[in-house]
Parts: C-alpha cells; structure tokens; sequence
C-alpha cells in the first residue's frame, strides 16, 4: 500500500523508517479527507507520529536537511540581526553562519517552502538564507532562550509605559484603572510568555516570588529551581490579577490563599496547571504546578524499571484485587506511576474510577471524581458513593486517615483492586504507617498485595559527562572492592543541558510484593527493619540499591544517589 494519493509521499517515506504502521497511515489519510488537513497536520493532531520524525521525513522528501536545534549555541552578532518577534511571526530561527561565511545565514524552519519568510529574512539581514527544516517546539524552544527575556521585558516595559501614561492622564477612577490594566495586552503577552517558556524549558513548577524591590520568576528544571528573569516589584499585582482571571479566582482576594488551574496549549500539546496563590509580605506569591496527560501516562517500559522490575510490577498489577500502594515524597512522580499502572489495567471490560485531589490528568475511559471538602465530598465520602458505583478498579489520590485507609481495605477484601499513594519513606515503612492509622494487621496482611516506593534522580547529559576514578568511599558506597580500578561520571555542562550537567530525571524503584512469609511478619505487627530483611530475601532491592546500579551504569552521580536514600 502507498500513500501518496495527496501528491507526495511522506507516508512512504515515514512507513519505510518505521515510523508509523500501515494502520495508523490510513487512520490519518482518513482524517485528511474528512477535514481537509494535509497528512502530517493529522499524524500529529492524532498523535500517530512525532513531530521530529514527521520534520526529517518532510526534510528528506525535499531534499532539505534536518538540524536539531537543543544544541545550537548563537552568537551575539546573529542575535542581533533579527528581531524575535519577526522570527516567531515566520516559525524560523537562525541557525549559524554557513561554514563562516558572513553572507549566508542558516535558517531552521518549520516549513522550509515558505518563501514569504525566506525573503523577510533575506531583506532583513542582507544574507543569503540557506534552509533547514526544524520542528515547531524546538524552534520556539531556541527562540526561547535567545528572545524570551527579551520579548518578556518589552511586554513589561510596554505595560510600564502605558501605565504612566494613563496616571498622567488620571482621568479614570482606581477601580477602572485596575480593570483596565488587568487586561492589558502587555500583561496577557507577558503571563502568556511566562508559561510558554516554563513548558519548553521542561520545568515541573514555575515560582512567582515577592521580594522586597522586584518580582523574581524560577522555574523547577528536573527538580532543581532555576532563577530565569525579574521585574520590577509595581509589576506583581497586575501579573498575579492576570494569573488569577484565567485560573478562574477572586481578583478582589488579596488576604488568604487561593487554589486555581489554567489549561493552555503549547506546540499542540495540551498542559495543566495547578495554581497555588498564597500572600506574604512583599506580596501574593504564585506557584504553579504543570503536568500533561502525555507526561502523566507513560508505558510501563518508560517509567525507568529494570526488567526485573519491571515482571514484579507486573505480577502485582496482574492481582485481581487488593490493595496496591505507591510511597515517596512531594514531587517523586507516584502520580505518573499510578496513572501508568491504571492505563496498563484500563480497557471497556472494567469500571475504574478515581477520587482525587486534584484531579491531575483527564484520562479517556477513567471515571476520574474531585474531591470537594466544602460540599461535604472528602476522600471518605466519595469512596463510600463509589462503592454503589460497581466498580472494579478503584484509584484513590492518597490514603490520609483512619477511614479513607478501613474504606479501602474493607473494599480490596469484597473484591474490589485499589490503587493509592502513603508519605512513606520505604515499602516497608508502608505496612507501619497503616498499622499507626489504626487498621488491624491481619487486615493489611490480607489486604496489600504490594508496595512500591520511589524517588526521582536527576540523569546526567550524555554529551558532556565527565568520567574519573572512583575514591575508596565510594566504591564502599558502591559495594565495589576497593581494590578494584572503577570508573564514575560527575556533571559538566554544555548547550545540549543548558550547562547543568544534567537531563531528565529517572525513578528509582523499591518493589515490596508481599509474600506468604511478609503476610505472616504484617499480622504479627513485626518492625520496619524485620519486613525490611524478609523483603530482602525475597529478592527485593532497596532505593539505595537501585540508585547506586544507576551509578555504576553512568547514568546519575553518586551526589544524586545519596539525595534519594539516607541508608549506611
């Protein structure tokens, strides 16, 4: 089958990389001529193909070489050139001088064809524009990091400027100056530039922090806070008013915290944002919290488990019912697990619904329910409605009391298989808290099937790792002989990390399936340390255990190991 039936052969070409299935191919034709998009339009909006993949099959179809562009480092001088705003209004972004001549510049471009860009550039920069083809996301991304600041401060002067002008004229009253300021198209491009770079930078959480002169903007980059721009302090409220129009609050509150959430869509992609609005005394101080329902469900393969690991989660999904239970931190990525262990169980043969708080991913055939404490819906509450609801599976966001943890165990034990999240440090500790709630151990015994505890270690960047030799303690650290020559890799920095050494982070994993033997140590209340060692025997590795194969396989420090374990 060919699919050249519009004039081209993309499909052809992307079939013959193995970058799509015949299935999938005619899925999108079918989209195509239903909507009158083109073929790549419908690979990506179904999501049937990525967006690099798509550009290097259109690049090679026009004989247009394709350029990565994480890596690519401007200098001031091409900088300097164009403006960011000409290049965003053509999705181009200057690349390099062609082989150093001055006279030719590289461009990446998302549609390498657009003739129209190709002569703004020329006439603007009096070079010779040699094509490149790029995607949309990582053109926007170098645009980002070489304009973001740049055009987020013009907003702010824009803003600054309009404001004085309207003060000078002061022919309104307050309440409609605010008004009026709050829906200040500076301020909308402004907030709007904000978010955009915080998803192309991939950072968890943005901080919007007061201080005493000025407005500091951080964001949270594979766990890490970053400082990335700062404006003057009169900027903050009408940035938080913004924030809080689209996030749906009270504008007028400016005296208690307030919860929101904002959807926004970047590079086609649809993100979530949880906002967290709390006063201090400089001002309102914003956190926002993103997460997207590609990051949250990934496939079991993804999620950083080793192959055996991988078989003992397997084995505890494969338990008809019972209780699962995911441990760590704040920020640990439990979420991401749960979600990827519901999407591994969901098909139309079961009813799963989940109670959470919030909400964190719209997932399609979940029926996912928000907890609300001030209509009386707690955790408690809406577990027990749930149980009418004949459900199979059942997600509860996290276990915080006495009643949400006998609710739960009652129902794995009538049949049902309940998937939940504890503040523990380790597996073991899991079985401890729950018998510090209240539950009877023969309950935990009969009801946990098992326990996985996790944590998240930044992945050293694969181009610019550093190796060297090990010192004594740390291959005691390791559990390698001291006498034996071993090599371990520490950070360096270069264009491709953002000169953090660093890229992505990977979970760590302590997989506890309770055995006969652990049933047994669970209902004579024995110890963390005693559930620990039987845990042991049966193959279980400990987070520090797992942390440290990482090391020895190059792929995180020894810094980030410790930070996940406080184990001897």
């Amino acid at each position: 089958m060919t699919f050249n039936r519009d004039g081209n052969n993309l499909g052809d070409i992307l079939l013959a990389n193995g970058k799509v299935t015949k299935e999938k191919l005619e899925q999108a034709y079918e989209e195509s001529q239903k909507t009158g998009k083109n073929l790549s339009e419908c690979l990506r909006d179904l999501k049937l193909c990525d967006d690099e993949s798509i550009a290097r099959a259109q690049g090679e179809l026009l004989d247009v070489p394709y350029v990565s562009l994480r890596a690519v480092t401007l200098p001031p001088e091409i900088v300097r050139m164009i403006n960011g705003r000409v290049l965003r209004q053509h999705n181009a972004a200057p690349v390099e001088f062609l082989d150093g001549n001055t006279d030719i510049l590289v461009v990446a471009l998302a549609n390498p064809l657009d003739m129209v860009a190709i002569d703004d550039l020329t006439m603007i920069t009096s070079c010779q524009i040699e094509p490149r083809i790029s995607t949309a996301s990582e053109i926007n991304g170098l645009l980002d990091k070489y304009y973001g600041s740049e055009e987020a401060m013009s907003a702010a002067e824009a803003f600054a400027k309009d404001r004085e002008s309207k003060l000078a004229a002061a022919a309104k009253d307050e309440d409609e100056d605010e008004e009026t300021d709050l829906q200040s198209a500076p301020i909308v491009q402004l907030v709007r530039s904000i978010l955009e770079q915080a998803v192309r930078s991939r950072a968890s959480d943005i901080h919007i922090d007061a201080h005493e002169t000025k407005v500091v903007i951080r964001f949270r980059i594979d766990g890490v806070l970053k400082n990335v721009m700062s404006y003057d302090i009169e900027l903050l409220p009408v940035i938080v008013t913004r924030i809080k129009i689209i996030g749906g609050m009270d504008i007028s509150e400016k005296r208690r915290a307030q919860d929101g959430r904002i959807t926004i869509h970047v590079d086609r992609l649809e993100y979530d944002l949880r906002v967290s609005i709390l006063p201090t005394s400089y001002g309102e101080k914003v956190v926002m919290r993103i997460a997207s329902t590609v990051g949250l469900t990934k496939t079991k393969a993804q999620l950083g488990m080793r192959e055996a690991e991988l078989e003992r989660f397997d084995n505890i999904l494969k338990t008809p019912n019972g209780i699962i239970l995911v441990t760590g931190p704040t920020g640990s990525g439990k979420s991401t697990t749960l979600y990827t262990a519901l999407s591994a169980l969901n098909d139309e043969t079961v009813n799963i619904i989940t109670v959470e708080d919030p909400v964190e991913a719209n997932i399609n055939g979940l029926n996912q329910v928000q907890v609300n404490p001030k209509a009386g819906l707690t955790f408690a509450s809406a577990l027990r409605a749930i149980l009418r609801q004949d459900p199979d599976i059942i997600m509860i966001g996290e276990i915080r009391d006495y009643e949400t943890a006998s609710i739960a165990v009652q129902a794995s034990i009538t049949g049902h298989l309940v998937v939940s999240t504890l503040h523990t440090n380790s597996s073991s500790a899991t079985i401890t808290r729950l018998l510090d709630m209240g539950v009877e151990s023969y309950l935990i015994a009969d009801s946990v099937v098992g326990v996985i505890a996790q944590r998240l270690v930044r992945k050293l960047c694969q181009h610019c790792k550093k190796g060297r030799d090990a010192t004594d303690e740390e291959k005691r650290i390791l559990g390698i002989p001291v006498y034996k020559p071993f090599t371990i890799y520490d950070p360096c920095g270069c264009p491709m990390c953002g000169d953090t050494g660093f890229y992505g982070r990977t979970g760590v994993y302590e997989i506890m399936q309770v055995t006969p033997e652990l049933k047994r140590l669970i209902t004579a209340k024995a110890n963390t340390e005693e559930l620990k060692n039987a845990a042991l025997k049966d193959g279980m590795n400990t987070l520090r255990m797992s942390a440290a194969q990482y090391v020895i396989e190059g792929v995180t420090t020894i810094t980030e190991m410790l930070k996940v374990s406080a184990e001897t």
